[in-house]
Parts: C-alpha cells; structure tokens; sequence
C-alpha cells in the first residue's frame, strides 16, 4: 500500500512504471493544511480504493521532482494511472470531488 518515497526524479518515474496505480501526495513538513488533509488522503485510499499504492514525497528533500513536474504550491497530489497523469488537485481541495474523479479511473482500470 505504501510506497518508500523517491530520492530523485529518476526514482519517481521509476515508481510510476512498476505500479499500475499511484497516488503521491507532495508537501512539506511545514505544511499545517497538509498535516490534516494527508491522513483523510490516506483514508479515503485504504478503505476505497485498495489497488492504489500511496507515497508521500517530502519537497523539501526532494526538490528536483517538484521542479521536473511544476509543483509550486503544497499539498499536491497527483494520480498516476498506467503511467499517466490523470488527477492532479493542490491546495484547497475538495474530498468528495476528489473521490469521484479517483473513482472514475479506479473503474476503468481494476472493474
């Protein structure tokens, strides 16, 4: 279910290769938004969505992939489905719309 998170941009896309569904969750020690919303995130996974492999990727040790995919503002998460980019939510997000885009693809793929 968790995923050890990548040191470089090379690991991150090598995380996305070998896993058919990926939920990475960047933020920042320092984020007060992300220390609430990251738990609910990783909830939301576990009891719904099973197939999903989570990994919290910590920017501030990890500078080049923010810089690599745009990341600017924190929390960010992103969905990677068979390798690709299908949901990416940042900030102020809301729960509910993000189960149903999540459950969008989940379908396609693992129904």
């Amino acid at each position: 279910m968790f995923l050890e998170a990548p040191n470089n941009f090379d690991e991150f896309i090598t995380l996305i290769k070998l896993n058919d569904a990926v939920c990475f969750y960047l933020s920042t020690d320092e984020c007060n938004v992300c220390k609430v919303l990251k738990p609910k995130v990783i909830d939301l996974i576990t009891n719904e969505y099973p197939n999903i492999k989570f990994c919290y990727v910590d920017l501030n040790k990890s500078k080049e992939i923010s810089g690599q995919l745009s990341v600017f503002s924190v929390p960010t998460i992103l969905f990677f489905f068979d390798g690709k980019e299908v949901i990416r939510e940042s900030r102020n997000m809301n729960l509910e719309e993000l189960r149903f885009k999540i459950e969008r693809f989940y379908k396609l793929k693992f129904e």
